[in-house]
C-alpha cells in the first residue's frame, strides 16, 4: 500500500484517479480548492484510506500552509502527484502581482514538493503534470512583469514545470517525471479553455497510476512521458538544456521564498 499525495483531487482525471488509487487498496491524501467537494469525495469514498486538504493553490502561503498540515499529519509520503492546474481565471493576476496560471501550474507544485520532500523516502516519486503545450518562458512573464494571454500563459506554465522538474531531479533521490496526460482530454479546463468535449479522460487516469505505481517508472528521474505517444520521449528542446533550466529553477526558488536553498526542509 501506497501513501499518494494528489492536488486537484475533486475534478477530472484527479478524481477518477482517486477513486483508482482507492479501489486498489491505497491512500490517497486528496487536495482540493472546494471544502464542499472535498467532503462530498470524502462522503463518497468511505474509506479511512481517503483523507483531504483543503487549499487554494493561487495562495502560496495557503500552499506552505496545507504542505505543513500534511508534514504533522503523515509519516511518510510515497507519490506526489502535481495534478492541480488552471487555463482561464476571472481575475489572472494574484494579489502579490503574480500571474495565477505560472503561480497554479509551477509556482505550487515546486513550493508544494520542496516542503514534502522530506516526508518522501528516497525510492518517492514526484510526478508534475505538464503538457502537450509548452512554450518557451519569459521570465519577466513569470515573475509578474508581462500580461499575457490565456494559452500563451498556460503553454510557458507548462514549460516552466518542465524545467522544474529536470533541474529537480538533478538535485535529489527521488524521482521527478514531467508527464502529459494526453491532449484535450474531457476535463473541465478544456471544456472551458476549448469548447468541445474532449477525449476519454480514462487515457489521463491511466497514466497516472501507471506512473505512481509500476516499475514502469522506476528509476526514470528526469524524464518526460508523453501520453499522446504513450512512451517516455523527448522533452521541449529547452527542457535539455541544463543552463535554461538553471535559469528558471532559480527564478521558480525565488518566488516561493526558498533563495537558492538546496531542495529539503523550508528554511527559516
Amino acid at each position: 500500500m501506497k501513501t499518494i499525495l494528489l492536488t486537484g483531487a475533486t475534478d477530472g482525471i484527479g478524481l477518477l484517479t482517486t477513486h483508482a488509487l482507492l479501489a486498489q487498496g491505497h491512500r490517497v491524501l486528496a487536495h482540493g480548492r472546494s471544502s464542499d467537494k472535498l467532503a462530498g469525495l470524502q462522503k463518497q469514498a468511505d474509506t479511512d484510506r481517503l483523507q483531504t486538504y483543503c487549499a487554494d493553490l493561487s495562495d502560496l502561503d495557503a500552499v506552505r500552509h496545507m504542505a505543513d498540515q500534511v508534514r504533522r499529519d503523515q509519516g511518510s509520503i510515497d507519490v506526489l502527484v502535481n495534478n492541480a492546474g488552471v487555463l482561464k481565471a476571472p481575475v489572472t493576476q494574484t494579489s502579490d502581482g503574480l500571474d495565477i496560471r505560472f503561480v497554479v501550474n509551477t509556482l505550487a507544485p515546486a513550493l508544494l514538493s520542496q516542503k514534502i520532500l522530506p516526508c518522501m523516502p528516497a525510492s518517492g516519486r514526484v510526478l508534475n503534470l505538464s503538457s502537450a503545450a509548452q512554450a518557451p518562458v519569459s521570465i519577466p512573464a513569470l515573475q509578474g512583469g508581462a500580461a499575457l494571454d490565456d494559452m500563451t500563459a498556460y503553454s510557458q506554465s507548462k514549460l516552466a514545470l518542465t524545467q522544474w522538474s529536470f533541474w529537480q531531479a538533478s538535485q535529489i533521490e527521488q524521482a521527478v517525471v514531467a508527464i502529459n496526460p494526453g491532449s484535450l482530454l474531457a476535463t473541465k479546463m478544456v471544456r472551458e479553455g476549448f469548447g468541445i468535449a474532449g477525449n476519454d479522460v480514462q487515457i489521463g487516469v491511466d497514466i497516472l497510476l501507471r506512473a505512481c505505481l509500476s516499475d514502469e517508472f522506476q528509476g526514470k528521474t528526469g524524464t518526460y512521458f508523453d501520453g499522446d505517444s504513450n512512451q517516455f520521449a523527448d522533452p521541449h528542446p529547452y527542457a535539455l538544456d541544463s543552463s535554461s533550466n538553471q535559469r528558471i529553477a532559480a527564478t521558480i526558488l525565488s518566488l516561493i521564498g526558498w533563495g537558492t536553498a538546496e531542495p529539503g526542509p523550508s528554511p527559516a
